[in-house]
């Protein structure tokens, strides 16, 4: 039987613990350091949108953070990065953590996200390829890992060139 995991915003305490999962998920530390440069970043960090998909005994185990971004003169989310602790990999630990960002940018009102990633993952939670509704990159990236969703039907996603948050370095 799957496990159902529960999830919840980051808390202070969770901070070293979301540190790890994201250093043991990724072959760098470079994503690690990301995250702690974005949660210093007044105008990118949004408080509330960083998810944690937890344990039985409330430990993360999953993370997905949504930062603010914007397309042309639009403001969006970026979501970047999703980690999942290793040994909880491919057990939907990400999908609950990302379905809970998603759920509470919703809530705050946001109506656009972007992600850059890999194209067989995303499309699960409705993300399509941005290129379709006139969203790019200054940066070369494949087309089909670029992909943008709107979390209200009644406000498309707007064209123009994805600005991310300083600490992206894009």
């Amino acid at each position: 039987m799957p496990h159902t995991w529960n999830t919840r915003a980051e808390t202070d305490a969770d901070i070293p613990a979301i540190r790890d999962i994201v250093r043991t998920a990724f072959p760098t530390p470079a994503e690690a350091a990301l995250v702690d440069a974005l949660r210093a970043d007044p105008e990118a960090w949004i408080d509330g949108l960083s998810l944690v998909a937890v344990d039985d005994d409330d430990r993360p185990v999953g993370h997905a953070l949504l930062t603010r971004c914007h397309i042309g003169d639009s403001p969006a989310l970026c979501l970047a990065p999703v980690a999942v602790r290793p040994e909880a990999q491919n057990g939907g630990a990400g999908s609950a953590a990302v379905r809970a960002a998603l759920t509470a940018a919703a809530g705050l009102g946001e109506h656009h996200v972007v992600v850059l990633g890999h194209p067989e993952y995303y499309p699960r939670f409705g993300f399509g390829r941005a290129s379709a509704h006139g969203i790019g990159l200054t940066i070369d990236v494949p087309d089909e890992a670029l992909m943008a969703l709107t979390l209200d039907a009644a406000r498309p996603l707007p064209a123009g060139t994805v600005r991310y948050a300083a600490p992206f370095g894009i």
